[in-house]
């Protein structure tokens, strides 16, 4: 004769069990979406690259023009919609502007899309 021996089942879990973490409320998510809108563009990544990767980690838009390719009027829409996001920051010397990374920005962005 063979012995079976029977497991205990799990003790059942309530089926609307809070959640273990904060939902997203309306205004943070409408703020994490303009970012991504701002980012999920492959001109702005690259711009995010471009100037981060440049000397100082600042760069002015006529730097930025050519690489990419694209009008100086169509770079620096780019620019001023990364800047509305709080990617970049703009610094407007003479007649240039300067744009460099917003410290953190790009980190507690991540975080943002991590913990959704």
């Amino acid at each position: 004769m063979v012995n079976v021996e029977l497991l205990q089942a799990p003790a059942a879990v309530e089926c609307c069990a809070p959640p273990a973490r904060q939902a997203l409320a309306a205004d943070g998510a409408e703020k994490l979406a303009k970012t991504l809108k701002a980012i999920a563009d492959p001109a702005r990544l690259r711009l995010i690259s471009m100037v981060a990767a440049h000397d100082d980690s600042e760069a002015c838009v006529c730097d930025l023009t050519e690489p990419l390719g694209l009008s100086q009027p169509t770079v620096s829409h780019h620019l001023k919609v990364l800047v509305d996001a709080g990617i970049l920051s703009r610094d407007k010397r003479g007649t240039w502007a300067y744009y460099r990374l917003v410290p953190g920005a790009l980190d507690a962005l991540a975080q943002s899309v991590v913990t959704v």
